[in-house]
């Protein structure tokens, strides 16, 4: 555990939920859910130190793009640190909420996956529902937003606005995950490379 990590949940212990990092194990588990020769576009929401990030950024295409949305000032100025040299990585100190006007800002209209370990149990209900449906509105269809909690709380919540839902209770982490894949219904195949094409706005395609 970096002496980072440890002074920030320290500071911000609701907001970082877990006293350690996510453990190899489970990083490599969460991006295994993530089909990554056809991922263009990938948000993660709440990267903490980046133990995640860096993974995603390893496995990811040269011509991907991984948008951090890090709330937390010294995290977000680490992981500018951390991918100062990698210009697929966009680091935004900004709440995940504002992931639509981001994306807009961005000429992108649509994630492939979006990735989430911020702790929603403390989330007011309006908040946490309101984050929700942003997250599913800004998936491409066939889309999947990947979480891991301490708790599976967010099932029923996410459930009724998400076509589909799996989850595994992972133990290979202090403290033991649940691993959550919700996804968007996909189009169906009309030829014409609609899912390909759904994620830039018109004026940034070619």
């Amino acid at each position: 555990m970096s002496a980072l990590f440890f002074k920030r949940f320290l500071k911000r212990p609701f907001q970082i939920a877990s006293i350690v990092p996510s453990s190899r194990a489970l990083v490599e588990r969460v991006s295994d859910k993530i089909d990554f020769d056809r991922a263009r576009v990938i948000a993660e929401y709440g990267p903490g130190e980046g133990v995640h990030s860096r993974e995603i950024a390893r496995r990811m295409r040269r011509d991907a793009q991984l948008l951090l949305f890090e709330l937390d000032p010294a995290f977000s100025r680490d992981l500018e640190r951390q991918f100062a040299n990698d210009p697929r990585v966009h680091v935004i100190n900004d709440n995940a909420a504002h992931l639509p006007n981001e994306l807009a800002r961005r000429g992108i209209a649509q994630c492939d996956y979006i990735i989430s370990g911020i702790p929603f149990s403390i989330l007011k209900i309006d908040k946490k529902l309101s984050l929700l449906q942003q997250t599913h509105d800004a998936l491409a269809p066939g889309g999947s937003f990947i979480i891991y909690q301490v708790t599976n709380e967010l099932k029923q919540h996410a459930s009724p606005i998400f076509e589909e839902a799996d989850s595994e209770y992972f133990l290979q982490n202090i403290p033991p995950m649940f691993i959550t894949v919700f996804r968007k219904a996909a189009l169906k195949n009309n030829g014409n490379g609609a899912f390909a094409d759904s994620h830039y706005s018109s004026n940034q395609r070619a």
